[in-house]
């Protein structure tokens, strides 16, 4: 089916959709050069890459908001989980990567 044979208002619901993706792409990558620098400073200062604590208070924080949103909570909290358990990574590997290197690399 081509999209000249599609009802308008698809089309457009369709082109809003990805905008939207576009733009959690960005605020994605934002995200994780936020946590790469945390990463950073869990290095130095010699902190674990998880933090189960702020970890607990963010998952209450963001079930909170999407409720408040309208958007289903146990889906926050799964996608939060999912961003977290990327973010230890990329800090365990931060830190082995500090580690190695045996100093503060200059970006920091």
């Amino acid at each position: 089916m081509s999209d000249t044979s599609l009802p308008q208002e698809l089309i457009e619901a369709r082109k809003t959709i990805d905008n939207i993706d576009a733009a959690l792409i960005h605020i994605l990558a934002e995200r994780f050069r936020c946590t790469q620098k945390v990463g950073l400073i869990k290095a130095v200062h010699e902190l674990p890459p998880a933090d189960p604590a702020r970890e607990s208070v963010q998952i209450a924080r963001l079930r909170s908001l999407a409720t408040e949103s309208g958007l289903d909570p146990d889906f926050a909290e799964k996608f939060l989980n999912f961003m977290v358990r990327e973010v230890i990574r990329h800090h365990e590997d931060i830190k082995a990567a500090y580690d190695q290197a045996e100093g503060v690399p200059e970006s920091y």
